[in-house]
């Protein structure tokens, strides 16, 4: 079927959308037309040299939508579905099947290759050449895509399905490093490092588990503000000098838990720094550069914990967090921001600079 979509040509350069052709759903997959997809810095990834996906390349991966058509072998789910889509899994792995799909096996080849396990792609442009579109099983900078039965949740009808693709990978990111990977509890200290969309997800899921000192680290003052008032206790400038005596002073001593959101290895040794002993550091953050501890960085049973997509089951806990919407407890939609697809390069830049925090692109718009 034709379709547009945003195809980023070149690493260098702007996303064009363009008419591609798109095949039918094959076994075990689901033609979901778009109502909206999240920019996520992940997103940029593609525009590395060197990156396991190159251009061309579709991005997006916190679609939501609407089910049209079900492939061969798909059940529990039927055409009218609305769906928020995550990341992809084998399903039949050690971790799948322990209830960690975000460490399946061939997570890496599954979402961030852009062709999937068999390189086979669902996508061609106008002139019959394939285009990558298998980028976190979706590829939702599109108004239609292929997702796969293991990456999609439904989601109930009343909800405001074109603002929903951020739990996808952002929100759920953010939420379930504090509550499933890190464990945060009732009474416990946190510092978030980057209050941009999974920060601040940290930050309101830090309240919801009762953390009575919540701490965000960022360099632009408007997103402190708003860290404030989603639930962080305090704040802190991340330029500001002697910053690890400052956490320090604000956690009594460290805190019991950190999340870096940045990848910037100075940061991640200010995490470090500034935890109490047997503190956990908590990564989600793309790396920028090799990461180097100091010989002592984790004495006295301080530790270190790399994570993806919150180690979450996305079907079991988007349904929970949107709960939590509904009580009012986690308003993760004050995140975000909407333009039209056809803004795409708009909302890149934006995300980039740091004046939105969740841009969310609506195809219809």
């Amino acid at each position: 079927m034709k379709i547009e979509a945003a195809v980023l040509r070149g690493a260098g350069d702007p996303y064009v959308i363009e008419p591609v052709e798109l095949a039918s759903p094959g076994h075990g997959q689901v033609l979901v037309r778009i109502a909206g997809a999240g920019f996520c810095h992940t997103d940029l990834l593609p525009r590395t040299p060197g990156f396991m996906a190159q251009p061309p390349v579709i991005t997006g991966h916190e679609g939501s939508g609407t089910v049209e058509e079900v492939g061969p072998g798909v059940t529990g789910i039927a055409p009218g579905a609305h769906v928020v889509l995550s990341f992809d899994s084998c399903g039949a792995c050690r971790n799948c099947l322990g209830a960690h799909p975000a460490y399946c096996e061939h997570f890496f080849r599954l979402n961030l290759t852009g062709s999937g396990l068999d390189g086979a792609g669902p996508v061609t442009d106008r002139h019959g050449h394939p285009v990558a579109a298998r980028w976190f099983g979706q590829s939702s900078f599109a108004t239609h895509v292929l997702a796969t039965a293991r990456n999609v949740v439904e989601v109930d009808k009343d909800l405001p399905l074109e603002l929903l693709g951020p739990l996808g990978c952002a929100v759920q990111t953010g939420a379930g490093s504090v509550l499933l990977a890190l464990r945060a509890g009732a009474g416990s200290s946190i510092v978030v490092f980057g209050a941009g969309g999974v920060g601040l997800s940290a930050v309101m899921a830090a309240r919801v588990a009762g953390a009575t000192t919540i701490v965000a680290v960022d360099l632009h003052e408007s997103r402190l503000s708003l860290a404030r008032e989603l639930g962080a206790t305090a704040t802190v400038h991340g330029g500001d000098d002697d910053i690890v005596e400052r956490l320090r002073g604000l956690t009594r001593g460290g805190a019991q838990y950190a999340l870096d959101t940045t990848g910037v290895p100075e940061v991640i040794n200010t995490a470090i720094d500034a935890l109490r002993p047997t503190g956990t550091v908590g990564l989600v953050g793309a790396p920028s550069r090799p990461l180097t501890l100091h010989p002592a960085a984790l004495a006295q049973g301080k530790n270190v914990k790399g994570i993806l997509e919150g180690d979450a089951v996305p079907q079991l806990f988007i349904p929970q967090l949107l709960e939590l919407w509904r009580e009012g407890r986690f308003p993760f939609d004050r995140l975000v921001r909407t333009y039209p697809l056809s803004a795409i390069n708009d909302a890149e830049r934006d995300a980039v600079a740091g004046t939105t925090v969740k841009p969310v692109l609506l195809p219809g718009g």
